[in-house]
């Protein structure tokens, strides 16, 4: 993929990034905020956002610019086994349709602002809310940094090189969530979530139609694949348990993380998630037609320093440069939109369960809501640091273990909802269990998400963190069973 700049793509790019980037700062009068010195205003819009606001709320930050980037980028390399993305985007919706407004209700009624905020509400516990909550931050801070590996992406596709345009793109992303809160992210899905939509739409329709149709870019994909020895565009009868595993263990930790929880806990209603629950696999449908267009980089002849370029590589080569610059805006534009709520959540939980808890109990509303801006900024800074002075892989490394470190989390967080059987002491036992025995797993793995196991038979590889997740649920329950009560729960 050639690097050179293409002027008229720089100009298309730098125009949207523009125009959002005013849409940002003209978010903190949008609404009309009676006030944003309260963490509920700037960290949850007030609690305030409908249907469609949450739609595409919820929606950007889930959908990221790196999912844009690395889907199609895991199909290029491996084929099928890149597809696991769409099961775990449909399993996902039962889901969040059935607990999350329950989750939501409890928010709401005793104002929690953060899931250690619910933890605690539950369990009376300070050692297991710091537990959820510590899992939530560092789980947050790679995926932010990940964001950042999407927007280089297209930065280097565009001919910008060098550290310079993303500390600007990130500096002007702290200073619009600082100003707005969770406004300006959610203001600016809107335009961000139309112009992927338009991109994908665009270059389903076309690009096969300049590589010969569909049955071409399959073709051409099996060949890749049977050249290099690897990959295969049908799972191998292998991989079944492996990816079955990988879906529904990805989809049980994606609404723990404190960026889409932040979106739930900001809906205005419980019957507002229901409706996402069945609008929202609209995405998924996206979802897959990008993933597609890594078989097309195959179909294309490209030569890619890394399979990460495959998707700017297609639109730089098959499209015009205005058409290129305002894909390449449309994928910049989603890596600040969940970049924005990620470091908001990771703020809120900083602010309510850290600072709050242990350095300043009687902290104002304000208060909570200057700290909370304060260390978004923070969290931002950490992330392009790790960017700019750590190798990629190390974020890559950690997000994965931040997926299974996060859905270790679940039964702190989702068994409360429903009964009042388990304890402090069980929970944060099982949570260790999960927390340390998950990454020793991926550790002994070589840094893989799958572990070989045998129950007497064919061995077979599962997801480690589900691994972990059923260690995690048996311990609980062994440790409550033993453990006696000692104070009832509190909410």
């Amino acid at each position: 993929m050639t690097t050179d700049i293409d002027s008229t793509a720089l100009a298309v790019f730098l125009f949207f990034f523009a125009l959002v980037t005013i849409l940002g700062f003209v978010a903190s009068r949008w609404r009309k905020p009676t006030t944003l010195a309260h963490i509920d205003e700037w960290g949850l819009g007030g609690r305030s956002f409908g249907t469609w606001i949450t739609w595409f709320l919820v929606g950007g930050d889930f959908y990221t610019a790196y999912t844009v980037i690395a889907v199609p980028a895991l199909v290029y390399t491996v084929g099928a086994y890149g597809f696991f993305a769409l099961p775990y985007t449909i399993v996902v919706y039962p889901f969040v349709f059935m607990v999350m407004p329950v989750l939501w209700k409890r928010a709401r009624d005793f104002g929690y602002v953060t899931a250690g905020d619910v933890v605690h509400g539950q369990y009376g516990s300070r050692a297991l809310e710091l537990a959820v909550a510590a899992t939530g931050v560092i789980a947050t801070m790679p995926y932010i940094a990940l964001q950042l590996v999407g927007m280089t992406t297209v930065l280097k596709a565009l001919g910008l090189h060098g550290e310079l345009p993303l500390a600007i793109a990130f500096i002007v992303l702290a200073l619009y969530t600082y100003s707005a809160g969770l406004r300006a992210p959610a203001l600016i899905a809107f335009v961000k979530d139309i112009m992927i939509y338009v991109v994908v739409i665009a270059a389903v329709a076309l690009i096969p139609s300049k590589l010969g149709g569909y049955a071409n870019v399959f073709a051409a994909a099996d060949a890749a694949f049977q050249a290099k020895g690897s990959g295969n565009i049908l799972l191998g009868g292998n991989q079944y348990v492996a990816y079955a595993t990988l879906a529904l263990g990805s989809a049980l930790a994606a609404f723990m993380y404190p960026h889409t929880l932040t979106g739930i806990f900001a809906s205005n209603s419980g019957k507002t998630i229901r409706k996402n629950a069945v609008l929202l696999p609209a995405y998924t449908l996206l979802l897959g037609l990008l993933a597609l267009l890594g078989y097309m980089g195959h179909a294309a002849g490209l030569k890619l320093d890394s399979p990460n370029d495959v998707v700017p590589a297609l639109f730089k080569t098959l499209f015009s440069g205005w058409f290129a610059g305002f894909a390449f805006a449309a994928i910049a534009i989603g890596a600040l939109v969940p970049a924005a709520v990620m470091s908001i959540g990771a703020a809120n939980l900083f602010t309510r369960n850290f600072w709050k808890a242990y350095v300043d109990p009687k902290v104002s509303s304000a208060g909570e809501a200057k700290v909370a801006k304060m260390t978004s900024l923070v969290v931002k800074v950490g992330a392009l640091l790790v960017i700019i002075f750590l190798p990629t892989q190390f974020a890559l490394d950690l997000q994965l273990l931040g997926g299974i470190w996060i859905l270790q989390t679940l039964p702190a967080l989702v068994f409360g909802l429903y009964t009042n059987w388990f304890r402090a002491p069980g929970l944060l036992a099982g949570w260790f269990v999960g927390f340390v025995g998950g990454t020793l797993l991926v550790w002994d793995a070589g840094w893989k998400p799958l572990h070989l196991i045998s129950l007497g038979g064919e061995p077979f590889t599962v997801y480690t963190g589900l691994l972990a997740l059923a260690a995690n649920i048996a311990v609980a329950v062994a440790v409550n069973a033993v453990v006696p009560a000692r104070t009832p729960a509190r909410a």
